[in-house]
């Protein structure tokens, strides 16, 4: 291993050093009352070492998103990698797929859909919101593949295929949203997956071509 090499490696291994320390820090608290000091100490480096690594706070919130979003890529393509299934199969595997990724890191992910929707992207560099938003993107244009698939094939009603990936992303990460805040004031009981669940199966049942209530 060469110099350069070795050195690139020491960079993306403090790199991620940080990202671990700063995900502990905003759990324990809060995005608003975490600072850059807080993840310094955390990681026992100097608020100046986090500079070299990360343009503010806001850059490293949304660096923490960019792996999530990545998961989230990796496990569609999984879902939908044999075209055999049919549309029942697909939309199954699909939310099997999306109950992982939330699994995976219920945090980052509730932060992931807090973030496309709040100013913090405006103050992030544009290297890493070009990143964030090419990965959902991705997600989105794979969902919309599959439902132009299923309607070519009149397996499902004809609608605008993108205006249904659009509604079935909203559906998980609305739901993913509002069952965080509903955790946050003990509303009431958490049910992120019975609710999901019933999501699905609602879209399911009103996209069928011969659609049976019973």
């Amino acid at each position: 291993m060469g110099i350069q090499e070795r050195k690139e490696r020491e960079r993306e291994r403090r790199r991620q050093d940080i990202m671990v320390a700063a995900r502990r820090v905003f759990s324990a608290r809060g995005y608003e009352n975490a600072t850059m000091e807080d993840i310094a100490r955390e990681v026992e480096l100097s608020p100046g070492t986090l500079y070299l690594y990360f343009k503010n706070k806001d850059d490293l919130y949304a660096s923490l998103n960019v792996r999530v979003l990545q998961f989230m890529n990796v496990k569609l393509d999984h879902a939908l990698s044999d075209s055999r299934l049919d549309f029942d199969a697909k939309l199954d595997r699909i939310l099997e797929a999306m109950l992982e990724v939330y699994a995976y890191d219920p945090l980052i992910l509730n932060n992931v859909f807090h973030l496309q929707s709040s100013e913090t992207l405006k103050s992030v560099s544009g290297e890493l919101l070009e990143e964030i938003n090419a990965l959902s993107r991705r997600a989105l244009r794979t969902l919309t593949k599959m439902f132009a698939e299923e309607i070519e094939k009149g397996a499902i009603v004809a609608h605008n295929p993108t205006a249904l990936a659009d509604m079935l992303w909203g559906l998980f990460s609305g739901t993913v949203l509002w069952e965080e805040t509903k955790r946050m004031i003990n509303a009431e009981r958490y049910q992120l997956e019975e609710n999901i669940r019933i999501g699905f199966d609602l879209l399911r049942r009103g996209l069928r071509v011969n659609r049976d209530f019973d």
